[in-house]
């Protein structure tokens, strides 16, 4: 029986096992579903598919880059005993160096680790260390350089935050300085024009309401809006933000005096935005001796 795409993701979404496991389980089962899963089960694999349930939002973020182009990785674990692990560490930064050679996250999952694709590498430590793993997110950016700096670092290049500063001109030394910056103060886009509509005009709406509590004229109450929408864009744009470094000057004055642009950033956190489950320390602590 033809095993096609379609029947190899059906199973590895019913299984959570990698893409080669499945198709191998379909093939040596003549395509035969609940066979396929039966024979992953009898080559420990279920194990694997078990825990793919597991809310993982621990981990670590690499961070990679190479001749004008770089790339931020979230690799995602269940606890954060993991993100200390060598051996976890290591295929973290595999998965970084991989990423360098793809455009987004399916991909890098195809992608190739000493033989085997990124998806099936994680899978075969999600069996060997024994908890849940994700290739969340994967953000790629291009530059004359691509600065980059990681928080909470464990091991070079990987951490708790990562973040990449793409720019056009040659990097001086500011490149980094910006990418801390952007790690601390966590702006929301590069410039206004980059400013999601909905929250600017969330933001307008709230500043609009308060201005007319003070029961000003409209016009007055327009000029107010102006001036304190001014402020809200000095505060969560990069490049009207203070600089840390020196906060008598702009990001993007910055930038400018020291002969570069920037051009874009991304900032990569562990976890944000996946709810956790409230667990106890010394639970986690028996859920991971136990496997």
């Amino acid at each position: 029986m033809a095993i096609t795409a379609k029947m190899v993701k059906e199973l590895r979404d019913t299984s959570g096992v990698g893409m080669m496991d499945a198709k191998r389980a379909l093939t040596e089962t003549d395509g035969d579903m609940e066979a396929a899963i039966d024979w992953l089960r009898t080559k420990g694999l279920a194990k694997a598919a078990k825990k793919s349930g597991r809310t993982a939002a621990e981990g670590l973020v690499a961070v990679a880059s190479e001749n004008g182009v770089g790339v931020a990785v979230e690799v995602n674990s269940e606890t954060d005993f993991v993100g200390k692990n060598a051996e976890f560490q290591g295929m973290v930064g595999d998965i970084a160096k991989a990423a360098l050679g793809v455009d987004d996250l399916d991909a890098l999952l195809a992608a190739d680790i000493n033989g085997k694709s990124v998806a099936d590498t994680v899978t075969d430590k999600i069996i060997t260390i024994g908890e849940n793993m994700t290739v969340r997110r994967m953000a790629r950016l291009t530059g004359d350089s691509v600065a980059s700096y990681t928080h909470n670092a464990v091991a070079p290049g990987m951490g708790k935050i990562g973040v990449l500063v793409a720019l056009s001109g040659e990097d001086n030394g500011i490149g980094h300085q910006i990418a801390m910056h952007v790690a601390a103060i966590n702006p929301s886009s590069l410039s206004e024009d980059d400013l999601d509509p909905a929250l600017v005009e969330r933001e307008r709406h709230v500043l609009t309401e308060q201005a007319r509590e003070s029961g000003k004229p409209e016009n007055i109450i327009e000029n107010m809006i102006k001036g304190r929408m001014k402020k809200f864009y000095q505060e969560v744009t990069l490049l009207n933000q203070k600089f840390v470094v020196n906060p008598d000057v702009t990001v993007a004055q910055a930038a400018k005096d020291a002969g570069v642009t920037i051009t874009g950033f991304v900032r990569l956190e562990v976890g944000e935005g996946i709810e956790k489950k409230s667990e106890d320390f010394a639970a986690e602590v028996a859920k991971t001796m136990g496997g």
